[in-house]
């Protein structure tokens, strides 16, 4: 069995920073190859995922100049990355909405991971492409596609690259897109009415570099409320596994949450408000709490104590990379074994 996995182009697979996609296919591909698997990933030169990589564009280009220049080349790379898989694997395994359509010119059975938020022009377009096998990343997630009727896999991880610390430090952070939907505000008040330091780390986005002049970096002082901007993969254990809690303050319906589990490999608790994911992933009471508002979440990091291995423990035995890596695999050899057959190409929507 050989399985084309098909990133973007413009991150590297895996992230040096940004990049929770990139970090999926990664994971994926690593621990398929654990499983005996063939794969061929299909990104840009400068990943380093240990895997058969292929590309057309040998540089990572992110952020992107021009929302159009991206379109154009993700375009040419998923076109380029479909034709060659087509004479060289038995099953491709996609990550965005652009390369559904492509499924109509291959011989090659398709699986499509949904990793965003409903859409309803989004889901118009996959009710089209029958023949596609969907993933959700989360049961809230395939609630909200329910005429999808996809499986469901969470997301696991490498656990082995992160650092687990059972001492921590006083302060607590915040690692993310700065943008009003991930709460990095609602993390800034909740420090604050705690008196305990904010580490915030992240991307500051051109489409949201006002929201971070506004209400972000005027709050920044470099000693109660510190900003490092995006962090790499060191930085981001760094700041992990001393914390004494990662805030997912979100203000919107979480398709996942990839920080989250990264933040329990390391044995720090979430204090996370609800939507979406977050319940189903976030163990109340264990690996971190589900809080209503900024003062449920002070009072929860003031009276709850959370023991380090118990949340490292959880994260061992409901996310790892391989034990998503099976489910792939298993759902993978139904599809090509016939036991999951997709919908005939004849009965696409018109």
């Amino acid at each position: 069995m050989r399985i084309g996995l098909i990133a973007s182009p413009f991150i590297s697979v895996p992230p040096t920073a940004y990049g929770g996609t990139e970090l999926f296919v990664a994971n994926l591909a690593e621990s398929l190859r654990r499983l005996n698997v063939d794969v061929t990933v299909y990104a840009n030169g400068d990943s380093t995922v240990k895997a058969d990589l292929r590309w057309v564009y040998p540089n990572q280009d992110w952020p992107l100049a021009a929302e159009m220049s991206g379109l154009t080349k993700d375009l040419d790379h998923t076109s380029w990355s479909i034709k060659d898989a087509a004479g060289s694997c038995d099953l491709v395994h996609v990550s965005n909405a652009l390369a559904v359509p492509f499924s109509r010119f291959s011989p090659l059975p398709f699986v499509c991971t949904l990793h965003h938020p409903c859409e309803p022009s989004i889901t118009d377009l996959y009710e089209r492409y029958k023949n596609v096998t969907y993933v959700s990343i989360s049961h809230h997630q395939a609630s909200v596609h329910p005429t999808l009727t996809p499986e469901m896999i969470h997301h696991g991880l490498d656990l082995s690259r992160y650092r687990f610390s059972a001492e921590k430090d006083p302060y607590v952070c915040f690692l993310g897109r700065i943008c009003p939907i991930k709460g990095t505000h609602n993390a800034i008040a909740i420090a604050k009415k705690l008196g305990m330091p904010l580490k915030i780390a992240g991307e500051v986005q051109p489409i949201f570099q006002s929201y971070y002049d506004g209400q972000v970096r005027p709050q920044v002082d470099g000693r109660n409320v510190e900003f490092l901007g995006e962090a790499d993969f060191s930085m981001k254990n760094d700041l992990l596994s001393r914390a004494t809690a990662l805030l997912f303050p979100i203000e919107w319906e979480e398709p996942f949450g990839l920080v989250i589990i990264e933040a329990m490999a390391c044995g720090t608790p979430v204090i996370a408000f609800p939507g979406g994911a977050v319940e189903e992933i976030v163990a109340d009471g264990i690996s971190g709490a589900v809080c209503q508002n900024v003062k449920d979440a002070v009072r929860a990091l003031t009276i709850d104590r959370f023991d380090a291995r118990i949340v490292r423990a959880y994260a061992e035995q409901h996310f790892s990379a391989v034990a998503m890596a099976r489910q792939y695999h298993q759902l993978y050899m139904s599809i090509l074994s016939g036991g999951l057959a997709p919908v005939g190409r004849d009965e696409e929507a018109a």
